[in-house]
């Protein structure tokens, strides 16, 4: 696995969605010889300083910070941190959407990308539309050198032709794609 980076991965601070600790997810991300792994749990970063504590233990050099965001007109986009003020512009997102929603839950609009995370970078993931609806073209002029469509493939028995339907669709839009897992 030289030269992978897994760039979405959720821990147990995404409630009923991810399973492992983060120390967990570190310690098999170094010892299948990941290149980087992202910690980007559902609209928070609680789970990364564990994750750092334990990269430094198994020497993971990279462990990038990130976050997974479902917008209310359902588009679903990680945003990672490139650096510190990534991560500070990253950590601003979280609190506008935790802000805009009772305690527990969490509001994201396009509205909330408007100050262009200029530090970060930002992965979209089509699911099943594999199409930009009309409220969400916004992401490829927000952020076009910051933006890949992540590819996730799924157990479904369809994955052939999803594969070349959304090579079509970074064609159509010019944006690269990103492996995910």
């Amino acid at each position: 696995m030289r030269g992978y980076a897994e760039l979405h991965a959720l821990t147990n601070f995404s409630f009923l969605r991810g399973a492992s600790h983060p120390e967990e997810l570190v310690e098999t991300a170094a010892g299948l010889g990941y290149a980087a792994l992202a910690i980007t749990d559902e609209c928070t970063v609680s789970g990364v300083v564990r994750a750092h504590v334990a990269a430094k233990e198994y020497g993971l050099d990279k462990l990038i910070i990130g976050s997974e965001f479902r917008l209310d007109t359902g588009l679903k986009l990680v945003v990672l941190a490139r650096n510190r003020a990534g991560y500070g512009e990253l950590c601003s997102l979280i609190t506008r959407g935790r802000r805009a929603a009772e305690k527990g839950s969490y509001r994201v609009t396009a509205d909330d990308f408007s100050v262009g995370l200029p530090n970060c970078l930002v992965l979209w993931f089509p699911d099943n539309q594999l199409l930009l609806g009309a409220d969400d073209a916004w992401i490829t002029d927000a952020f076009r050198d910051r933006l890949w469509i992540a590819v996730e493939l799924r157990a479904g028995g369809l994955e052939r032709l999803r594969l070349e339907r959304l090579r079509l669709l970074s064609e159509s839009l010019d944006l690269p794609v990103v492996a995910s897992g």
